[in-house]
């Protein structure tokens, strides 16, 4: 049987059979199968057969993911280089000019970009843990016109893997409609390692959301947030947004730029009363 095995296993090793499911399924079968009886062969099972087994079934399950289509992949590439532009561009602490500062410290600054223009910077601490605040962005998305009057709609258009998502926003018309409706179809990354989370986005193009009637499509990204617990207190959040948008159409910059740096402000205001709402009604 273990010759056998060997041989069902080399096989799938050839670039032209890989993609080969069911040839591919049969092998990860045929390996637990051996490893099984060898396992009853023996008085007890050593411990390189349990690490082999978990590593078998944990290949099993992978084999029965569905692969990524190329335009899944397409869009899982621009969520990357979405979260590797952001960082980047906050990385560099050369330039940065403070548009803002609020009474309660909350502060944004901005500078230029020559190839991408002018973006801003909200640096905030939100009284919540992590976790609370990853979830009312992340988990609870497509809420967030619930709670945000900046924002009329966020829907989720499709989903790719556990990190990925491809979202169309609709932004609420400031007052006195100063702007008018924007509309935005994004790319979204989420990532989370350790302490660190970071949501990443940027303008993407689906076929299934053309421009809609009344709305002006602007263009986002790179944008992210960066999450991470203050330091010496874990039940605080230290919230720093990039955001760059191409609001298109003709607009002064100065409206441009007073009506973007006074939306991080209400944002980071909207975000506590929501959360101080949800943690009294916990």
């Amino acid at each position: 049987m273990l010759p056998a095995t060997s041989k069902l296993c080399a096989a799938i090793s050839y670039r032209h059979l890989r993609n080969m499911t069911g040839l591919r399924r049969q092998a990860a079968v045929a390996i637990s199968q051996e490893l099984s009886r060898l396992a009853c062969r023996s008085p007890g099972p050593g411990t390189w057969i349990n690490q082999v087994r978990r590593r078998s079934s944990l290949l099993s399950s992978r084999l029965e993911e569905k692969p990524f289509s190329e335009m899944e992949m397409s869009y899982i590439k621009q969520g990357e280089e979405a979260l590797q532009k952001s960082l980047s561009i906050l990385g560099d602490q050369d330039g940065w000019k403070t548009e803002t500062v609020a009474g309660n410290g909350d502060k944004v600054l901005s500078k230029v970009l020559p190839d991408v223009g002018k973006v801003f910077r909200l640096e905030v601490v939100v009284d919540q843990p992590l976790d609370a605040v990853y979830g009312e962005l992340v988990d609870n998305m497509e809420r967030m016109g619930e709670w945000n009057p900046n924002v009329q709609e966020v829907k989720i258009l499709q989903k790719i893997g556990k990190d990925t998502v491809i979202t169309h926003e609709k932004a609420a018309a400031p007052p006195g409609n100063i702007v008018g409706p924007r509309d935005f179809v994004s790319v979204r990354c989420s990532k989370r390692r350790g302490s660190t989370c970071v949501l990443a986005g940027m303008a993407t193009q689906y076929g299934a959301m053309p421009e809609q009637d009344g709305f002006v499509r602007a263009e986002n990204g790179p944008t992210c947030m960066i999450l991470r617990p203050l330091p010496g207190s874990p039940s605080q959040t230290k919230l720093t947004w990039l955001l760059s948008i191409d609001l298109k159409g003709w607009l002064p910059k100065s409206i441009i730029n007073q009506v973007l740096s006074q939306t991080q402000v209400d944002f980071a205001n909207h975000l506590r009363g929501r959360l101080a709402g949800a943690g009294a009604g916990s």
